[in-house]
């Protein structure tokens, strides 16, 4: 006689949502907290929300839950000063109805890794925002006027709203000399600067072991240069769709601009959708690790591209007529950028062979 034992389901630990934790990925048959908003993904990455209780998986489905907050999370605008922040407070938008896909919805499902941390999201918008005052998009000058810190919170706004689907409710410097360890960040540039230098050794090891197994850094490569694309595939076409909806100044040049490239975007888009598989160089032929390194490499060129794009779209929305020729000179310059990695990542392998004496 045979006794089954039925074990309960571990219910996913949702501790710290609404506090150090923004979001996080739910299975099938967990209860999602009162004053979390549930995302429903389907296979085909749509997203929509529904209404808090028992998460109820269909085929294919995935489901995430978020708190709305407010958060607060201290940033660096100037990594050569450490010691002066800014304090953002934000919240995670409402469902905006005239829109078919909220942004904090597919940046939930293109770049998380099924949890959402507050410190890794201060992480990246820092990132965003160090990007844009280095590029000079964004102006914050150290002893700033009034009518300039309103310029500098409303590039900043759009930009936390059209990157990330955020709202930012508050900013305000802070001196966080007292927090700062500069140790740490010291060993943290050094740590990042031998990584950098190191990068040729991630293409060492063979493409397989002793019991043919892959190897980790062949692993590592395939699983870096796989969320790039996945990344390329979702937002590509959102994107587009963002820039469509632009009102264009008055002007021939500008329209045919326009249209030029929101078509080299689609071509983009589709040089995604048909991208050959990383690690072969041809049926039955394996690519080597050095290679995959290479192209892993003109993917994350392509990603690069795409996170400029976000960026640039905000300025966009927020740009006077006059504005429009100067940006859309910077959108040929990180399309061109974007099609030059996609292309590089496709291009087709040819062995090295050395030459003859």
């Amino acid at each position: 006689m045979r006794i089954f034992s039925r074990r309960r389901k571990q219910a996913t630990d949702t501790g710290g949502l609404g506090a150090t934790l923004i979001a996080l990925r739910l299975d099938d048959g967990d209860l999602a907290p009162a004053q979390s908003t549930m995302v429903m993904f389907n296979a085909a990455g749509h997203a929509r929300r529904v209404a808090v209780g028992k998460v109820s998986c269909e085929q294919g489905e995935m489901a995430f839950c978020f708190h709305p907050g407010p958060y607060t999370v201290d940033l660096i605008p100037f990594a050569s000063a450490p010691e002066w922040g800014l304090r953002l407070r934000f919240v995670v938008d409402a469902a905006n109805p005239r829109v078919s896909q909220q942004r904090f919805d597919l940046y939930l499902y293109s770049e998380t890794a099924g949890r959402l941390e507050l410190a890794d999201f201060a992480a990246a918008a820092e990132m965003a925002l160090q990007a844009e005052l280095a590029q000079g998009a964004l102006d914050l000058p150290p002893c700033i006027s009034l009518e300039e810190w309103h310029a500098f919170r409303a590039g900043l706004n759009q930009l936390m709203y059209t990157r990330y689907g955020v709202t930012v409710d508050d900013c305000v410097p802070v001196d966080l000399g007292e927090q700062i360890d500069y140790a740490t960040i010291l060993q943290a540039r050094t740590q990042q600067a031998a990584e950098a230098g190191c990068v040729a050794d991630i293409a060492t090891p063979a493409i397989t072991d002793a019991d043919d197994k892959p190897s980790a850094g062949a692993m590592n490569i395939a699983e870096q240069d796989a969320r790039a694309l996945r990344r390329l595939f979702l937002e590509l076409p959102a994107l587009s769709g963002e820039l469509r909806l632009l009102v264009l100044p008055e002007g021939l040049e500008i329209f045919q601009r326009h249209a030029s490239l929101l078509l080299r975007l689609g071509m983009a888009g589709l040089n995604v959708n048909t991208m050959p598989s990383l690690a072969w160089a041809a049926p039955g032929q394996p690519l080597p690790v050095a290679d995959q390194a290479m192209r892993s490499a003109q993917t994350l060129i392509a990603q690069s591209a795409l996170d400029e794009a976000w960026s640039l779209l905000a300025r966009l929305q927020l740009a006077e007529h006059q504005q429009w020729p100067l940006l859309l000179d910077e959108a040929d310059r990180i399309c061109a950028n974007l099609e030059t990695g996609l292309s590089l990542r496709r291009s087709v392998y040819v062995p090295r062979t050395e030459p003859s004496l």
